[in-house]
């Protein structure tokens, strides 16, 4: 049994300590790390999960993009303690927090993985949006948490302009 909750700033740098145990420190060479730089994660939709002893067991952040001047969600990273893995956890981190995303406001969320194991949560390849190189487009997965929150969006995928008001009242707006 696992225990959901959002991530506080006292959980930072445990959960920075399992993603570098399940990424290797090299993680953040990763193109969609430029989208994080200098971007907080959304705090409603970054979650922890702990085990009945308290230990932390798994963790999923998102961040707030941009895509063509539509706001979006990025799902990751996901991570699940090795000693834990194969128990559901990362399935219950991906879910849960759609749902959430879901009911905040968000309409799209998108991600960067591997299509057979994201499906099931509803994602599918997304054309027209590219992520920073070097990004294979077919490991863009996008997820549409209201009918056609995917129609018409094309572009690049980049950081909010938080210096732009309207950038901004989007993202507020949950990428409605």
């Amino acid at each position: 049994m696992f225990h959901l909750s959002r991530e506080t700033d006292n959980d930072y740098w445990e959960v920075e300590g399992l993603y570098d145990l399940c990424f290797a420190p090299g993680r953040e060479a990763l193109s969609s790390y430029r989208l994080r730089d200098g971007v907080s994660p959304v705090a409603d939709l970054s979650i922890i999960a702990r085990d009945a002893e308290g230990i932390l067991a798994g963790a999923i952040r998102h961040w707030p993009v941009d895509i063509g001047g539509a706001a979006a969600l990025l799902l990751g990273p996901v991570a699940v303690h090795p000693t834990r893995q194969g128990e559901g956890l990362g399935a219950l981190l991906i879910q849960d927090s759609l749902e959430r995303a879901a009911a905040l406001g968000w309409s799209r969320v998108m991600l960067v993985g591997d299509a057979p194991y994201y499906k099931r949560f509803g994602f599918v390849r997304l054309d027209g949006v590219q992520m920073p190189p070097p990004t294979n487009p077919d490991r863009v997965l996008g997820n549409a948490l209201l009918p056609g929150a995917w129609d018409g969006v094309k572009g690049n995928v980049t950081r909010p302009d938080f210096s732009d008001p309207d950038a901004l009242s989007q993202t507020a707006a949950r990428g409605a």
